[in-house]
């Protein structure tokens, strides 16, 4: 029995396994608001102590950060985790820390078909070349599945953290809206990204490209989560200016998963985080593969890739189990 956890700056699953690598069965699992504790540890012997005792051989984690060492400050929450404090707390021979997008790149491996939307129904089939995956929750991940000729080996990025390059006029004058903002460096997790869409979205307000109603001006002060109201409003259909910022958020999704497989020759791009599949209408209309395939010269390249959107949520949970499966 195994321990596993996907560590996000939202939210937290942890859930303990029983089981082996092709046959993982789910004994308990719990959700946990990430900021409400102090650390992981605490989070961890918040689970341990809900159940009856558990006779656990190993853990992982899949943390939003950069793993080093055993080691990873987190990017969107005030932790330092270690490995080898983990375990001495928990009170286990063996915990790893990985890359909450390695985690994940490793759990689209485990999903069935049916668990996917398709944006571009084309390409190989799995095991045929790199495999490359981008997510936008509370930050922007990315990672790469590099095909050895046998297995597939999870390559951790920060590439969420590289320089927003703009395409367009409009995109140009977002960049130089968000210098202001920001400063020098703007990220794309400045605009993929749940803050990030709120950022886009006050871009086409200040820059009178559609009207504020009232309705929206008062809610967007009182809200604890302006981008989820602003996501709702827009996908009702309730307000042009809502409409406009998930059509750019969209684009600009589709122009770095684009980038992102050109970097990595990829034959598949995956989809994961938690906004795609709340706006798996916007990006399915074709806002999203008209990012993706503006790259001149290599568009007909990347017509070949197949893009699929994850509905499952637990992906970066699952990539962990199998992980902790093997230590």
């Amino acid at each position: 029995m195994f321990l596993a956890g996907d560590i996000g700056g939202t939210k937290t699953l942890i859930a303990a396994f029983d089981g082996d690598e092709q046959r993982l069965s789910v004994v308990r699992e719990q959700e946990f608001h990430s900021a409400q504790h102090s650390s992981l540890a605490e989070i961890v012997a918040d689970f341990l102590r809900s159940g009856p005792r558990l006779e656990l051989s190993a853990a992982c984690f899949g943390v939003a950060g950069m793993v080093v060492g055993g080691r990873c400050r987190t990017t969107n929450l005030p932790w330092e985790l270690d490995a080898a404090e983990l375990a001495r707390a928990a009170g286990l021979p063996k915990v790893k820390l990985l890359n909450d997008l390695e985690a994940m790149a490793l759990g689209m491996l485990c999903l069935r078909p049916a668990e996917f939307e398709c944006l571009n129904e084309t390409g190989p089939a799995p095991n045929a070349g790199n495999l490359a995956v981008i997510a936008a929750g509370t930050g922007l991940g990315e990672a790469v599945l590099y095909w050895d000729g046998q297995h597939y080996r999870p390559i951790a990025s920060e590439g969420g953290h590289a320089d927003f390059a703009p395409r367009t006029e409009l995109e140009i004058e977002l960049l130089r809206y968000l210098r202001g903002m920001f400063g020098e460096h703007v990220s794309y997790e400045r605009v993929l990204s749940g803050p990030g869409i709120h950022n886009i979205y006050r871009f086409l307000r200040d820059g009178g490209y559609a009207p504020e109603p009232r309705w929206l001006a008062a809610g967007l002060k009182q809200s604890a989560d302006p981008s989820a109201l602003i996501s709702h409003a827009g996908l009702a259909g309730k307000d042009e200016l809502c409409r406009q910022t998930l059509e750019l958020f969209a684009t600009l999704y589709g122009a770095e998963a684009g980038n992102l497989a050109l970097r990595c020759l990829a034959t598949h791009v995956y989809l994961g985080g938690g906004i795609a599949p709340k706006l798996k209408s916007v990006l399915a209309d074709g806002s999203f593969m008209r990012g993706f395939l503006g790259k001149g010269r290599l568009a007909g390249l990347l017509k070949g890739v197949a893009v699929r959107l994850s509905l499952n949520q637990r992906a970066a949970l699952l990539g962990a189990a199998h992980c902790a499966a093997r230590l």
